[in-house]
């Protein structure tokens, strides 16, 4: 049996959580949602397995998703990251090394294909 891999979701819109979410686990991902960057920070910390964080950018409380992304690096260097937002447009160099961005709304099958991508390299 493969190895199951844990994903976190970061996005304070509720229903786009959810489907995301709903759509990973239908996919054989195991799945664990934040609402904000330091619910994530707290899943980390509690959830050493998981390799990689889906995150919004746009997000209430004390950090953006693209400061989320930048304290994953530094904390737990080998969790891949992608960084999503339908507001803003982020250039390669904005992210994190090993980070992917996507701009919403996006193909739920284009994020999945990219996640395996970038856990492939591991």
């Amino acid at each position: 049996m493969p190895q199951t891999i844990e994903i976190l979701v970061v996005e304070d819109e509720l229903l786009v959580r959810m489907d995301i979410a709903d759509h990973l686990a239908d996919r054989g991902y195991v799945v664990y949602e934040a609402g904000n960057a330091d619910e994530a920070i707290v899943i980390l910390e509690n959830h050493k397995n998981i390799r990689l964080i889906v995150t919004d950018i746009d997000m209430p409380g004390s950090m953006d998703g693209l400061k989320l992304a930048a304290a994953v690096r530094d904390r737990w260097p080998p969790v891949k990251i992608i960084v999503v937002s339908g507001h803003h447009t982020i250039e390669v160099t904005d992210l994190p090394d090993g980070s992917m961005f996507f701009s919403q709304p996006y193909l739920p099958s284009k994020l999945v294909e990219s996640m395996r991508e970038l856990l492939s390299h591991d």
